[in-house]
């Protein structure tokens, strides 16, 4: 297992045609738009306004 997790990955072994579609990217996006992280007294509250 050591050696599987260990191996580095070389540029050749990467596809270069890997594009996301233009709905992924919107929809993440639009989600960092609408989430808030609010600090309160060393806690952290996330709220999605949607």
């Amino acid at each position: 297992m050591q050696k599987f997790y260990s191996k580095i990955s070389r540029v050749d072994d990467v596809n270069k045609n890997l594009v996301p579609k233009e709905e992924t990217i919107k929809f993440l996006l639009d989600y960092s738009m609408a989430l808030s992280v609010i600090d309160y007294q060393n806690k952290k509250f996330e709220a999605l306004l949607n």
